[in-house]
């Protein structure tokens, strides 16, 4: 059998370095990271209080017959661009607390009650007041310079909520399991449709969904 030649004077053959447990980088720990949903209650106090006052809002514009005509509406405190150019910039509050129909606010109070529970058991009360007016102001900012209007309703809140609950999310993936940092992925997914569908539907004030998804971002 040939023989093989030994290595130089001063070198070891090298051979293959078995890895062990000590070498490797440390895992995060799993007790260092929590559920996004432990202690959330199912009773968001703001959101709640928002809820009733759209609700008794519906039922002053029913009363005064603000849903019967356009112009009605408008003198309910709509969202309109001639007047809010004159001055009247109240209108970019006062309409998110109106609404159109009593679906329109069913549709956006169911919204609100979801996904105010995350927000403020991420932020807090005071924290999310300060989302939710900037998630409607920025909707109703967006909305006017974009079109004249008159425009109504709380959605461009239910966008920002759902904005700022994302970027949370996004900025503390490292704390949460992976099954909650999908929770950011789906309401993505979820605004992107919504904002798709509302610009293919004539009656939908989508750029209201922008403006406010951005300001909740921001916020």
């Amino acid at each position: 059998m040939p023989h093989e030649p030994e290595p130089p004077a001063g070198e070891s053959e090298e051979r293959p370095r078995r890895i062990s447990s000590s070498m490797l980088a440390p895992a995060v720990p799993q007790e260092r990271r929590i559920e996004f949903e432990r202690g959330m209650s199912y009773l968001p106090p703001l959101s709640l209080l928002l809820i009733v006052t759209y609700v008794v809002v519906l039922a002053w514009e029913v009363s005064v017959g603000a849903l019967e005509s356009r112009e009605s509406i408008i003198a309910a405190g709509a969202l309109y661009r001639p007047p809010v150019r004159d001055g009247e910039l109240w209108r970019l509050l006062t309409a998110t607390f109106l609404h159109g129909s009593p679906g329109h606010l069913i549709g956006n109070c169911v919204g609100l009650y979801i996904m105010g529970m995350a927000c403020e058991h991420a932020f807090g009360f005071a924290r999310s007041a300060a989302i939710y007016l900037m998630s409607g102001l920025g909707g109703s900012v967006l909305s006017v310079l974009v079109q004249p209007g008159p425009s109504v309703g709380a959605s461009g809140v239910v966008f920002g909520v759902m904005g700022a609950v994302i970027v949370f999310l996004y900025q503390h993936q490292d704390a949460f399991y992976v099954r909650d940092k999908r929770i950011a992925v789906v309401l993505l997914v979820w605004t992107g449709f919504a904002i798709l569908t509302g610009l293919a539907t004539p009656f939908v004030d989508n750029f209201a969904h922008i403006g406010g998804f951005l300001g909740g971002a921001l916020g």
